[in-house]
């Protein structure tokens, strides 16, 4: 499993469409990734991304990515649901084939309950490309360590 001072893997992500591939290798130099089970889930949705969105502190944590192994029209489209006007700045990235989530090794079997395998819940602080903390809920899905509020403060 990733662990702190690991780089970042350059993996393509998708943003908004198929085509338009991000890679946050490069892309990413300080800021925060949220991986997420999936998109639309009661939790993904009701609870953990909000608390991110709706943080005071958001503004200050760099770039933040929400990333689920879920293709590129559904990320923008959940994105457009939890953050309507794009205030708080978080971009929503696909994981299509799980290729990135597999390189961080934070993958689990979701097929009985979601259709295919799926990323755990975490929330990553980057420094300088690098993970400077990594948040990986024990059970997978919950959200005990890895809401804004223990991530941000």
């Amino acid at each position: 499993m990733v662990k702190v001072g690991d780089s970042i893997p350059s993996v393509p992500l998708v943003e908004k469409e198929p085509g338009n591939h991000v890679d946050l290798s490069k892309e990413l130099g300080s800021g925060i990734i949220i991986g997420v089970p999936a998109a639309f889930s009661p939790t993904c949705s009701d609870s953990h991304v909000p608390s991110f969105v709706a943080h005071p502190k958001i503004k200050d944590a760099g770039k933040v990515f929400v990333v689920s192994v879920n293709d590129a029209f559904v990320m923008n489209a959940w994105g457009k649901t939890l953050d309507a006007d794009k205030a708080s700045g978080i971009r929503f990235l696909g994981d299509p084939s799980g290729a990135f989530t597999r390189a961080l090794d934070l993958e689990f079997d979701a097929a009985p309950l979601l259709g295919t395998n799926r990323s755990k819940r975490y929330a990553m602080v980057v420094e300088n490309g690098k993970v400077k903390s990594i948040n990986v809920e024990p059970d997978n899905i919950g959200t005990a360590v890895s809401t804004a509020d223990k991530i941000l403060g």
